[in-house]
């Protein structure tokens, strides 16, 4: 009679993930893993080639964390690209591990960084038609202007030098956007 198999897929990116979210992408090894797994190594390489593989479903894991924490972000204003910026500078902030893993990374498993911000849902697009039905006529090159700036707040917050309450974040993007539209 074959061994019930106790280790799942899903129980090693958990794991994974969890130690991401503590300890950052470097803690991510397949020793560490397996002790927050609560097993030994061997389920890691039976279901995973290797732990390269294992490293790009968690990406993508986190990517959907990061997606999921946008679309259950509370929107307060109709002005283009500062809710997006408002919860991307907040994510920085408060889920920084999983933040640089995603958007500090050199490696991307080929999405650049508008792919990974726009997602599935297409947020970077909604903002950039939003910006251009409010009378924009170069909604792209606002969104890029606008996200330079954003992700340089972001990684202030990452860095705790950002000090700016949410509505004067919120005041900021909105004066930021207006200035260069």
């Amino acid at each position: 009679m074959a061994r019930k198999e106790s280790i799942t897929r899903e129980d090693l990116i958990k794991a994974a993930f969890a130690i991401l979210q503590e300890d950052g992408i470097e803690q991510v090894t397949a020793r560490k893993l397996a002790a927050k797994a609560n097993c030994s190594t061997q389920p890691i390489f039976r279901i995973y080639k290797n732990m390269e593989e294992l490293i790009e479903e968690l990406f993508g894991r986190a990517c959907d964390f990061f997606h999921e924490y946008y679309e259950d972000f509370q929107r307060q204003t109709v002005t283009p690209f500062v809710n997006l910026g408002q919860a991307y500078i907040k994510f920085a902030g408060e889920h920084k591990r999983i933040f640089e893993f995603i958007f500090l990374s050199s490696e991307r498993f080929g999405r650049s960084l508008y792919d990974l911000v726009n997602g599935n849902g297409g947020y970077v697009s909604r903002e950039i038609h939003a910006a251009t039905s409010q009378g924009c006529s170069n909604a792209s090159g606002l969104f890029m202007k606008m996200w330079i700036f954003i992700h340089g707040a972001a990684c202030m917050s990452l860095t705790g030098d950002y000090d700016l309450s949410e509505d004067e974040t919120m005041q900021m993007l909105k004066e930021v956007y207006h200035s260069f539209r």
